[in-house]
């Protein structure tokens, strides 16, 4: 795979000490750290050093590859916690018919080999833009899971992926029938549990409410669509399986009554009020922030969406509700990491910086604070915090290298100059851009 410094063999390694860099460590507090080098091996950071003693050490002759940064700025990889691989964020002129669309697609060998090569490319496109991790809540039969493994052991290139594959619906329920099952009762998604278990998934993922697009009035997005009975019943077998339950929720109701039996990750969210609050804290639940696929249908004009004004008047109640979610998380101490549902209309696989940008512009949140959020909190909420997320001796060598301070401008992530993932180095990534998208996008920067 043409990129990397050497082929994608998990048994090939190399040995890197990076100088000249710019530290950003992901923590909460960081602070550009200068005159040191990071020695990397195995695919993990080994040591943080001052550049005097590792000049001492005579590196070269150990058989370390000196990579000069040159100034620029060398942080953890993002950690994108909000993914749908299977879509590339092209704009729609009406909506589709999802289901019908993935029938056709898996309804035979070819068409499924042709989806899956599309999903390792999606994959590959987050790797390139900085994104060394995501989790993924919706996808196409077990292709998540599969890719996962594919990655892992060096037949394709892409990120970590922590995988839901198919997410659990009911019929005429978010994305039924598309990147999640309809179970029309509980055993039926009972069922689907097992069927993910023997897939060997990583989390499990509940769509509670509709969408924007779900709803056919006006302030009435996130209308509840899962009885709280089947919620309980799927988490408390998740969690006897030993896995965390991901939710797609739109409306305060839809929080609380996915909160109320046993969700540990609320997906999107909704406006807050003490009640949610505390059945976050109750449950020591964390919330994942996307603003990228609302802010479309709430901020363009509708000539360019091509939304209808009950779509935009709800997506701007979502976009909101997302906001206020958000900023009553951090005031209450609630863990709050970044997602940006990639897949919807606007938001593409290569765009995750974006989401960091309106984390700060919308919420009103640091830089640093941003950038913590999607790299070191990311990864602790994603229960990896011991491999990633950070740069520190022992973790994964997971590093973007950037010429500007992010800390500065988060818009300084956009053209990431060399990637790092589990040791292998990227340089110069590239990857091919939307122009509408970018134009338009754009314009609330």
């Amino acid at each position: 795979f043409s990129g990397y410094d050497f082929p994608l063999d998990p048994f090939y390694f190399m040995k890197y000490v990076f100088t000249n860099g710019k530290i950003l460590n992901g923590t909460k507090d960081m602070q550009v750290q200068e005159g040191q080098v990071i020695l990397v091996e195995n695919e993990r950071i080994t040591e943080i050093l001052p550049a005097e003693e590792a000049g001492k050490r005579n590196l070269k002759a150990s058989g370390y590859e000196e990579i000069d940064l040159q100034g620029k700025y060398i942080l953890p990889g993002l950690i994108n916690m909000h993914v749908h691989l299977a879509g590339n964020g092209k704009p729609q002129k009406k909506q589709r018919d999802n289901e019908a669309l993935v029938k056709k697609i898996m309804s035979n060998g070819l068409t499924k080999a042709i989806a899956y090569h599309m999903v390792c490319g999606f994959a590959k496109d987050e790797l390139y833009s900085g994104v060394t991790t995501i989790r993924t809540v919706g996808g196409l039969g077990d292709f998540d899971t599969r890719l996962r493994d594919d990655i892992a052991a060096g037949k394709k290139p892409g990120p970590r992926i922590l995988a839901a594959n198919e997410g659990i619906s009911v019929p005429g329920g978010h994305m039924a029938g598309s990147v999640a099952i309809a179970a029309g009762s509980i055993e039926e998604a009972l069922q689907h549990l097992e069927i993910a278990k023997a897939q060997k998934v990583d989390l499990v993922k509940l769509m509670i409410t509709g969408g924007v697009l779900d709803a056919k009035e006006k302030g009435v997005p996130g209308e509840l669509k899962m009885a709280p009975e089947m919620v309980k019943a799927v988490c408390d077998k998740a969690h006897a399986m030993g896995y965390k339950v991901a939710a797609h929720v739109e409306s305060p109701k839809g929080v609380k009554v996915a909160l109320q039996n046993g969700v540990d990750s609320i997906e999107h969210g909704a406006k807050a009020d003490e009640e949610m609050i505390a059945l976050f804290k109750e449950h020591n639940a964390f919330l994942c922030t996307t603003l990228s696929p609302a802010l479309p249908y709430a901020l363009f004009d509708r000539s360019i969406t091509n939304a209808s004004e009950v779509e935009q008047f709800n997506g701007n109640v979502v976009f909101e509700g997302i906001i206020d979610c958000a900023k009553a998380a951090i005031a209450n101490d609630i863990p709050v990491v970044l997602g940006n549902d990639v897949g919807c209309p606007w938001i593409t696989q290569y765009d995750f910086w974006r989401e960091l940008y309106y984390f700060h512009k919308y919420v009103g949140v640091s830089n640093t604070f941003a950038l913590y959020t999607a790299t070191c909190r990311g990864a602790e909420m994603a229960g990896i915090g011991d491999i990633t997320g950070t740069l520190e001796p022992g973790k994964c060598a997971d590093m973007i290298v950037v010429e500007k301070n992010p800390l500065e401008d988060i818009r300084a992530l956009r053209n990431v100059d060399m990637v790092v993932s589990q040791g292998k180095v990227l340089r110069s990534p590239k990857v091919k851009k939307k122009q509408i998208v970018e134009t338009e996008l754009d314009k609330f920067l």
